[in-house]
């Protein structure tokens, strides 16, 4: 690396004519999102801050206190004055490996904000000594009728700062190794144990490779082959989940990627060269390569020129059309990491890449740092979920549901911040899907985003957010509705529930929609709270034409509350499970299969016991789990459109066929003047086609009506029940009658077609009789 006489700012912190709002200005804060159901630990020492932000308002939050004993210790904190209270541990979900046998039920709390707290209310604890602080928000099973929610954020700002603080262990660290830049270090690991390999400071690239110890004993290197790994994973690189193995030359498993926050490597260049650096006029440049070998030599393992290392957060990219493959600034922000475990004996290298002379490192390389795990950590596998480019990353867990969804399947992928089922193995998805058309399936959905909204102004609110007319909704009642920019296109879909004249729970797809009710809500000053509800409220899709029957069996609801033979579609009752004892749950009749079928919101403490319950009872319907595939087949057949498929953000809701779900005749909404002149001149449609043969084409497919391209693929299944394949498309106006021909284009769009025909949507049930049964 280069000697600099001068050297930039970063300006990461100084902001310009560039600047980077999804990387945080280096600080010695550090921060944390605690949603409603959840808690969090924080270790404080002497003299350190913690600033506790109410986010959403009227949200109660409890704090504990305890030292290395696991002793009460909130008399050695700013909160001792406060009078202890009562508070629910199975009210919130803990990490059980942190608390490391602490028994916290048995420790007192105390209470900071209250139900008429304002957002933006901030509370700050200080610590006279070294403990530790849990801070939870409660959920419990009464907000299911009369709301709850909420959210904080809490910044710890540390006495003693450290200049690059690392991410806080994920188990007992068996063995730590600093990487400096522009060097690289060899070690050894034994099968099961795990290696974190963390970007210190972020933007810094690390190449790695592991060798097969059985192999080395033997006379012979095998090592991570990149071509083998991306032919077996069928990805670009190994992500945790299914695919998420690096595999040798012989096609034998060498690890297992377990955690990454990133989700941006690379797998396809070698580690730098010294050649690479001699072509762009730097001979003797240090390089990743010859740092490798060198690394490597104690372990008797044959130097090379070049490796075919695996570059993790190095950003790169192929073009499409050009084949070009190109890098840029990496993703990774400081403490980002990956976990892999090591599935056989392995010599390892990570290095800390020294290349200052193009973006990859962001012109300033630094540091890597690794750690060993004993093979008995208990470490899941997760993801990095960040709802907004800027925001604090959540690692993706697993539902109150997956103590019996696991017992079925293990095919899972990630679903915002949850882990989720795709299929089940013991019937596969084409059994569930005929369960649903036929019989009654349960589906677990605590993915979807649920927030209540509150308060004189709540209506208001939603009035001029929504597309329709949210006044006319009566409590006990549902809609479908869209919010919109102002441009026409729709931020989020989703359905809107009544539970009192002030109280409203909106369950949509994306946490945009908080964002955006939020700035509407501080911009006309309403007097308005709007709390999410995370996962601390689970949710099962109960669907199929004897869903009503299987449900009549367990649903017990007060006189005051709808009956179930009364809740028409989108219509939702308050009930309990088999008698006024039973746990309470919400039960709507909504869903997203185009079936009869209802849905059932309950807190995190019940979901077990009403997966049992329906389990049980749906023996003699016929009851199948149904996963994500099944769904989406269940769903276009049915018409119904999703985010980045049939909306997108250059597509208004007229162009995403939602034009139902628009009410042009309220006085003014969000979008309303960009959606009126939408409808007046509308330069696309959403179509269904019917395709001829049996192959599916991809999202994003051409469309043409000759040479001419007119449209574009958003989703495409082969459907069962029509035995055919079917598709939605964007398609311009003039071509979007039914029965016109039009031709798919595959390979480059001209050198194979597929013949289609334009029909309408949905494909079955266009009265839409079997939902309203």
């Amino acid at each position: 690396m280069m000697d600099y006489i001068y050297k930039p700012h970063d300006n990461i912190d100084v902001g310009g004519d560039i600047y980077y709002p999804g990387f945080a200005a280096k600080s010695q804060v550090n921060a944390y999102e605690v949603h409603c159901g959840q808690s969090q630990l924080i270790e404080v020492l002497s003299g350190d801050l913690l600033n506790l932000t109410n986010c959403d308002g009227a949200t109660e939050v409890k704090v504990l206190a305890f030292d290395s004993q696991g002793q009460d210790a909130i008399a050695m904190t700013s909160l001792a004055a406060l009078p202890p209270c009562a508070w629910q541990p199975s009210s919130v979900t803990f990490d059980t490996r942190e608390l490391s046998g602490v028994e916290v039920a048995n420790l007192p709390a105390r209470a900071i904000f209250d139900a008429s707290g304002e957002a933006g209310e901030v509370y700050t604890i200080k610590s006279d000594q070294a403990l530790t602080l849990l801070v939870a928000i409660e959920q419990t099973n009464e907000a299911i009728a009369s709301g709850g929610g909420g959210s904080i954020l809490i910044e710890h700002r540390v006495s003693e700062p450290q200049r690059n603080p690392l991410p806080k262990p994920l188990a007992p660290v068996s063995q730590d190794i600093h990487v400096s830049k522009g060097t690289a270090q060899a070690y050894r690991v034994k099968a099961g144990e795990f290696i974190q390999i963390i970007d210190v400071e972020g933007r810094q690239c690390s190449d790695f490779m592991a060798v097969k110890q059985s192999a080395l004993d033997e006379g012979l290197e095998r090592h991570i082959d990149s071509t083998v790994t991306r032919t077996m994973v069928g990805n670009a690189y190994p992500l945790p989940g299914l695919c998420d193995k690096f595999y040798d030359q012989d096609m034998q498993p060498l690890l297992a990627v377990v955690q990454d926050t990133v989700g941006r490597h690379d797998t396809f260049a070698l580690a730098c060269t010294a050649r690479g650096y001699e072509d762009k006029g730097f001979p003797g440049h240090v390089n990743c390569s010859d740092n490798i070998s060198k690394a490597y030599l104690p372990y008797g393992i044959k130097p090379r020129e070049a490796w075919p290392a695996i570059n993790f957060f190095f950003n790169s990219s192929i073009d499409n059309h050009t084949h070009h493959l190109s890098s840029q600034e990496s993703w990774s922000r400081p403490g980002d990491y990956v976990v892999m475990q090591a599935l056989t004996d392995l010599v390892c290298v990570s290095t800390a890449c020294p290349d200052d002379i193009d973006p990859i490192n962001g012109w300033c390389p630094t540091d890597i740092h690794v750690r060993i795990y004993d093979q008995n950590s208990d470490i899941p596998k997760a993801i990095a979920h960040r709802p907004f480019t800027e925001s604090n990353y959540n690692m993706t867990t697993e539902s109150a549901f997956h103590p019996r969804t696991r017992e079925l399947t293990n095919h899972y992928a990630v679903a915002r911040d949850l882990w989720l089922p795709v299929s089940y193995q013991g019937t596969g998805v084409l059994e569930e899907y005929w369960a649903c058309s036929q019989a009654v399936t349960i589906q677990d959905m605590s993915s979807l985003r649920k927030y209540d909204v509150m308060g004189p102004d709540a209506e208001a609110l939603l009035q001029l957010a929504m597309t329709r007319n949210i006044s006319k909704l009566a409590v006990h009642r549902g809609m479908y509705t869209l919010l919109c920019s102002e441009i026409g296109t729709v931020i989020d879909d989703g359905t809107l529930f009544r539970l009192s004249d002030h109280l409203f729970r909106w369950c949509c797809g994306s946490e945009e929609s908080a964002r955006q009710l939020k700035a509407l809500a501080e911009q006309h000053q309403f007097k308005v709270w709007i709390k999410p509800l995370w996962s601390s409220m689970p949710n099962l899709a109960i669907q199929g034409p004897k869903s009503r029957d299987l449900l009549k069996k367990l649903v017990f609801t007060q006189p005051s509350h709808p009956h179930i033979d009364n809740i028409k579609w989108f219509g939702f009752t308050i009930a309990r499970l088999y008698d006024r004892n039973g746990p309470m749950f919400m039960l709507t009749r909504s869903g997203f299969t185009g079936e009869l079928g209802y849905e059932i919101f309950c807190d995190q403490a019940s979901a077990v016991d009403i997966w049992d319950a329906l389990m049980k009872e749906g023996e003699e319907f016929g009851i199948t789990p149904m996963g994500a595939q099944a769904l989406n087949i269940k769903r276009l057949e049915a018409g119904l459109m999703v985010a980045n498929q049939e909306f997108t953000a250059n597509v208004d809701a007229f162009e995403a066929g939602l034009g139902f779900a628009v009410d042009l005749k309220k006085d003014h909404f969000i979008g309303k003047e960009a959606l009126v002149r939408s409808s007046e001149s509308p330069r696309k449609a959403l179509v269904g086609l019917r395709l001829q043969g049996n192959e599916v084409p991809h999202h994003g497919a051409p469309i043409f009506v000759g040479r001419a391209q007119v449209g574009t693929i958003t989703s495409a299944v082969r459907s069962p029940e029509l035995d055919c394949v079917i598709a939605m498309a964007h398609i311009a106006i003039d071509y979007s009658h039914n029965d016109t021909d039009v031709e798919i284009g595959c390979l480059d769009g001209y050198m194979k077609r597929q013949l289609a025909k334009v029909c309408s949507v949905p494909f079955l049930d266009p009265k839409r009789e079997r939902a309203r049964a």
